[in-house]
């Protein structure tokens, strides 16, 4: 009997990564149920290559349904296959074969363009996706609460380009702060990777990379929402409230440029400043952009630095000012980190110690996860990452960081062999949250970072386990990654894929991932941490898509087939 995928029923109980693996890397997959304890391998033909002993069953801390692993990591030859359990079936088809996640990482900076605001996407770069132009954003008004007297209430600035944050068709100024950096992070720890690879956007095959092409789009309205006048920087370019589910050029709404905040200052300071680092390396190509961008981000810095707890409230907002604004708030209530990452980065591109000085860098010896409230380990990554440049306070300050990071890696790999899911993902029932994807692609570039400083495999080998969870080896069964797998989103959380008549969403964006606090109320069929997950568009707790999660699973993918030689998965 074949299920809805096509595939013999043994696809929902054998949970692996739906793309594949390196020739000489792990390769295990989970079985789930009542089944013996042998597995093999099959290749395309039917014919049996491989044959192995499961392990006895196990159950995590959270989910009492028991799992048995099946490891084939000594099966090297490349070629499709499929995994067979007795009593159970088939697996999903994999692939073992070199460069085994190169499309899926392109498929996933792909999916930027195909959300870039401002612009038709026509056929010969968006396919079936193609679309007409949404949001010119050149008439945008300056909101009542970001007037002053130089632009007061009304005033029409131009605000084109940037990314459709999630969902939904706004521009997020905090979240793409995280996203831009995550991905200006990729070109300077990757840039022999990255210079080389490229996937089909409308600058490809001019003389400059195409990650870079493609984050300039965003960079290049980040600089928009700076007040010329004053140097700060608005929160966010939206709506009043959100649209309904409809194609961008429909959703014609009044745009509004709302209140600034010190948050969005000190995010677009930190981009800026790493900007300025990494497009100076291309003068010919984008002449003046680099000292433009520093010119921004000292302005920023400046501004925030006068306005050092201008939180944004969305409600305190709206009980004083019109109209009211219903959209994404990002309302972060601490933006000591924020000052720690923009204070590294203007130091590290400008050298001059006064702004690494004006914030305490080392507040304590935690090594929080990236998250769009929480930005201080990209500024830490980024003193790791040009270490040898540092003298004083910030080399020491270096070193204390990198203990502390690599004691944190060493934590998140306490247990992993023993886990009923035996990846770094969901050492705890903590780790689903909303947007719970997003913290295994960030926990996946922690450990690369730490295999930057140390060259120990074993960080790159668990990174690699995130992976493998996101592209199909979970307790849901789906890769979570659209268009990449046999069992993925089909109804994501995204308007242009639900309004476009197309049956298979936008490829290439990551799906949330479980969340057992459903905020949504949407019907899900597990309330067990791991298993919270729902292929549902109602589901913006769980499979909506948003730029801050794709943007460190673009990071984790790429890193991953940069470093696939040097540590040995593929000869």
């Amino acid at each position: 009997m074949l299920n809805v995928y096509g595939q013999r029923n043994g696809g929902e109980q054998i949970r692996l990564n739906q793309e594949g693996y390196y020739p000489e890397g792990p390769k295990l997959a989970v079985v789930t149920g009542e089944h013996g304890d042998e597995f093999y391998l099959v290749a395309a033909d039917g014919k049996k290559v491989w044959e192995g002993k499961l392990t006895t069953a196990r159950a995590s801390t959270y989910n009492p349904k028991k799992t048995s692993i099946a490891d084939f990591s000594a099966f090297q030859k490349p070629g499709t296959y499929r995994l067979v359990v007795k009593g159970v079936g088939e697996s999903y088809p994999f692939n073992i074969r070199k460069h085994v996640h190169e499309a899926v990482a392109k498929g996933s900076i792909k999916a930027f363009y195909y959300i870039r605001a401002s612009t038709p996407l026509t056929p010969t770069y968006a396919g079936k996706w193609s679309r007409a132009e949404g949001h010119p954003d050149n008439k945008v008004l300056v909101h009542s609460s970001a007037a002053t007297a130089q632009r007061p209430a009304g005033t029409i600035i131009s605000s084109p380009r940037g990314w459709y944050d999630a969902g939904d068709y706004n521009k997020y100024i905090v979240n793409s702060g995280i996203t831009t950096g995550t991905l200006l992070s990729l070109y300077e720890d990757f840039p022999a990777a990255m210079n080389t690879a490229t996937w089909n956007i409308p600058e490809s095959g001019n003389t400059t990379p195409d990650l870079l092409d493609e984050v300039l789009w965003n960079v290049r309205w980040m600089l928009t929402m700076q007040d010329p006048n004053d140097g700060g920087v608005y929160h966010k370019c939206t709506n009043a409230s959100f649209d309904k589910m409809e194609m961008p050029d429909k959703a014609v709404a009044l745009r509004y440029a709302v209140q600034k905040s010190t948050a969005a200052a000190l995010d677009f300071a930190a981009v800026m400043a790493q900007a300025a680092r990494v497009y100076k390396e291309f003068p010919k190509q984008w002449p003046g952009l680099s000292d433009s961008c520093l010119t921004a981000a000292k302005q920023a810095w400046t501004w925030a630095q006068k306005n050092p707890a201008q939180l944004y409230e969305q409600n305190a907002i709206n009980a004083s000012f019109e109209p009211k604004i219903s959209t994404g708030a990002y309302g972060d209530r601490d933006v000591k980190d924020e000052f720690i990452w923009a204070a590294i980065e203007l130091f590290l591109t400008t050298g001059e110690t006064s702004y690494y000085n004006t914030a305490a860098i080392l507040p304590d010896d935690k090594m929080p996860l990236p998250s769009w409230a929480q930005v201080r380990l990209l500024g830490y990554y980024s003193l790791l990452r040009l270490s040898n440049t540092l003298t004083g306070a910030a080399k020491t300050d270096a070193e204390k960081i990198k203990s502390a990071l690599l004691k944190t890696a060493d934590a998140l790999l306490v247990g992993v062999n023993e886990r009923a899911y035996p990846s770094v993902m969901g050492q705890s029932a903590k780790d689903f949250i909303w947007g719970s994807s997003a913290v295994a692609a960030n926990e996946g570039i922690l450990l690369l970072q730490a295999y930057a400083v140390t060259k120990d495999k074993k960080y790159v080998d668990n990174a690699l386990s995130n992976l493998d969870y996101l592209l199909g080896r979970n307790a849901t069964g789906y890769s979570f990654m659209t268009g990449f797998g046999s069992k993925t989103p089909m109804h994501p959380h995204h308007r242009p894929s639900e309004a476009d008549g197309i049956a298979e969403p936008i490829p290439g964006m990551l799906a949330g991932g479980p969340n057992p606090s459903m905020q949504d109320k949407c019907n899900y069929a597990s309330a067990i941490p791991d298993e919270a997950y729902v292929d549902d568009v109602c589901s913006f707790a769980s499979n909506e898509i948003a730029i801050n999660w794709n943007a460190p699973f673009v990071y984790l993918a790429f890193a991953v087939e940069a470093l696939e030689n040097t540590v040995g998965y593929s000869h």
